[in-house]
């Protein structure tokens, strides 16, 4: 009947846009830009001093540990010899010379020695000599911890921003979401099922979190550091630079080949994760049922099979990822390979320093580790990116009762009538559950309506409530259409009993007066008296104030329905809609039912839905459905007179 209906497996979805997807991101991320702006200024500073260690490191071995060749540097046998200058004012230093005249050479002031010669002095003398030097290399070491430390600040710094906007980000979204499914029509649910709302705002959202958090700021650093890198590169040293990029299209291409493949995989998943949810809520709801019929077994085989495909995409991602990273670290190895072969040979020749070629695989490296970084957070990004086509797939939904678009119902309005005028309904199209209905209720009128079961008897409730709207037709309140009245003030004005009532999880008290927090205490004694829950409070230790179990599943189905009685009173509603309290109940249940109801009604407008024939008979008025038609309608003597089809029911049922 219900297209979707239940335990069901989600549409896939088309091709995926993640530009698009950001797009519909970015109004969760505008009341926090000011702390993004701030955490990519910080990204900046990052990759400024990632960038510099390297550049410290060339500095430091080509100022102080080795020599960058010069002029005044000699050739000698045909190769470029670097020498330490010294000079000869200092009194010490020229003792030491004066004691190896051999390894010296003279220019004014200014005596050289072969860098090569330098092992042939003592390590004091030596020491002195190149005094400055380890000065330097102190200079450089310090500055190098310093560099590592205030990386180290500016990184927690980051992290903790950028948590603080990912959490509140998260925040509002699971909110916005929340606030959306509550304000979906009860048709919305009818065709989803709980595992997978229940995945959209948690582990959906999760997979959000950590895009927020870890990816978007990883995209930031690395691209800057990418960028960064490049330009640094060039300037040093633009031929090596473009000797290493040869490997850069291979990058791309094998980034673009899996990036394809694994994104499709996570989609799955995370369908596979919505079914397995709704499932296993599926399997606790109907535990009762299930061990009954002794199904254990065959449901186990359902699960195991449901987890079999999850488990079945994960390792197809791992499979993907344990392809893509070795690629990617093979790359990495040519391109250092490269630098070293050409490079090294260009030190060698002398067209580049032995620090340049240092810092240049430092920084060929560090080119790789944002690829590799990428490559790890890919999964999560593809991840976060289908649970986000799939919260905006729910946040798109309108399956919603229309609002009034001007609010013209007089606050103060009481209910004086309702009437059904040519009222027609289906929930499936040219499956129609009622047709042109026409009814009128007065203020202070008790209507049972009763009939076969699919007669519509509970679909015409709905509509009175508003929680459908009729395909044609109209229903009016006072003589104006039900839509030009607010659904929560309309709503307000009603209560309603079920057959089977649902109870919160919280104390008695709390079910009983559910939201409406103004009621007293005194008022509440009154109500709990009313509706015969004193009964029940005697009986527990805690009273009102016990608290109930999921569902209020440790008390009876009747001491369920007194609950649910009072939570009517509470509310104190004009029109009371009852859906037979009592077809679960003992007779002496019921009694105490049947009197909390009487209670209830008192100068109030009532609808009950009559299982029972028994419970009709002390109504104004009985409607009688058949097949989505009213076909009788009458005070019970009137209509037994008639000897028609209620006569009938009656003579069936008695």
């Amino acid at each position: 009947m219900y297209k979707d209906f239940g335990y069901a497996e989600e549409n896939m979805l088309g091709k995926p846009y993640d530009i698009k997807l950001m797009k519909k991101l970015y109004p969760f991320t505008k009341p926090y830009r000011l702390t993004l702006i701030f955490a990519v200024f910080m990204v900046i500073l990052l990759t400024l001093l990632d960038l510099s260690i390297p550049y410290v490191t060339k500095v430091t071995i080509d100022r102080y540990i080795v020599p960058a060749l010069n002029g005044s540097n000699q050739q000698e046998h045909g190769q470029k010899i670097r020498h330490l200058p010294i000079n000869t004012t200092d009194k010490k230093a020229l003792e030491i010379i004066q004691k190896n005249p051999d390894l010296f050479e003279f220019s004014g002031n200014t005596a050289t020695v072969s860098i090569e010669r330098l092992s042939e002095l003592s390590k004091k003398d030596l020491t002195y000599l190149r005094g400055d030097d380890l000065r330097g290399v102190s200079t450089m070491a310090v500055l190098l911890l310093t560099i590592v430390i205030l990386h180290m600040v500016i990184n927690f710094t980051h992290v903790m921003m950028m948590e603080l906007a990912g959490q509140k980000i998260m925040h509002d979204l699971r909110i916005r979401l929340f606030a959306h499914i509550q304000s979906l029509s009860v048709s919305f649910f009818t065709k989803n099922p709980t595992g997978r709302l229940v995945t959209r705002v948690t582990s959906d959202i999760q997979n959000m979190h950590e895009l927020f958090t870890s990816v978007i700021a990883l995209i930031f650093r690395d691209f800057f550091i990418l960028i960064g890198i490049a330009l640094v590169l060039i300037i040093m040293n633009w031929k090596l630079a473009l000797v290493t990029f040869t490997v850069l299209p291979f990058v791309i291409y094998a980034s673009l080949t899996f990036s394809g493949r694994i994104r499709e995989v996570f989609r799955i998943q995370r369908v596979k994760i919505a079914e397995i949810n709704t499932k296993l809520s599926e399997t606790i709801g109907g535990m009762r049922v299930i061990q009954l019929f002794r199904q254990e077994k065959a449901n186990y085989k359902k699960f195991s099979s449901l987890n079999h495909e999850n488990y079945q995409a994960g390792m197809r991602q791992i499979h993907i990822m344990a392809v893509f990273m070795p690629i990617i670290e093979l790359l990495s190895i040519i391109a250092v390979a490269l630098v070293i072969f050409y490079g090294g040979g260009n030190v060698i020749s002398g067209y580049i320093t032995l620090g340049e070629l240092v810092a240049y695989i430092s920084y060929m490296r560090m080119f790789f580790r944002p690829i590799r970084d990428l490559a790890e957070k890919y999964n999560v990004m593809q991840n976060a990116m289908a649970s986000a086509e799939r919260i905006f797939q729910l946040l798109e939904v309108t399956d919603r009762i229309p609002q009034p678009e001007t609010d013209t119902w007089p606050r103060d309005e009481k209910i004086k009538d309702i009437a059904l005028e040519k009222v027609s309904f289906s929930y499936v199209p040219e499956e129609p559950v009622l047709k042109e209905i026409s009814l009128k209720i007065k203020a202070g009128d008790s209507i049972a309506i009763v009939g076969p079961t699919g007669s519509g008897k509970t679909s015409l409730v709905n509509l009175i409530m508003r929680f459908y709207d009729p395909d044609s037709g109209c229903i009016t309140i006072n003589g104006e259409n039900i839509k030009t009245v607010p659904i929560s003030r309309l709503r307000n004005k009603m209560a309603l009993v079920m057959q089977d009532p649902f109870l919160f999880t919280g104390t008695i008290r709390d079910n009983i007066r559910h939201g409406n927090l103004s009621i007293s205490d005194d008022e509440t004694e009154k109500i709990i008296h009313a509706s015969n829950c004193h009964l029940l409070a005697k009986k527990l230790k805690n009273g009102i104030d016990t608290m109930l179990a999921e569902g209020g599943s440790s008390i009876s189905s009747g001491e369920r329905q007194l609950i649910s009685i009072a939570r009517a009173f509470a509310h104190n509603p004009e029109l009371i809609i009852m859906d037979e309290a009592t077809s679960y109940v003992d007779s002496e249940t019921e009694q105490h039912i049947q009197n909390a109801l009487s209670n209830l009604m008192q100068n109030r407008t009532a609808i009950i839905i009559a299982h029972r024939l028994s419970t009709a008979r002390a109504v104004d008025k009985i409607v009688v459905l058949k097949k989505g038609r009213i076909i009788e309608s009458g005070t019970h003597e009137a209509l037994m007179r008639e000897k028609g089809f209620y006569f009938r029911l009656n003579s069936l049922y008695s």
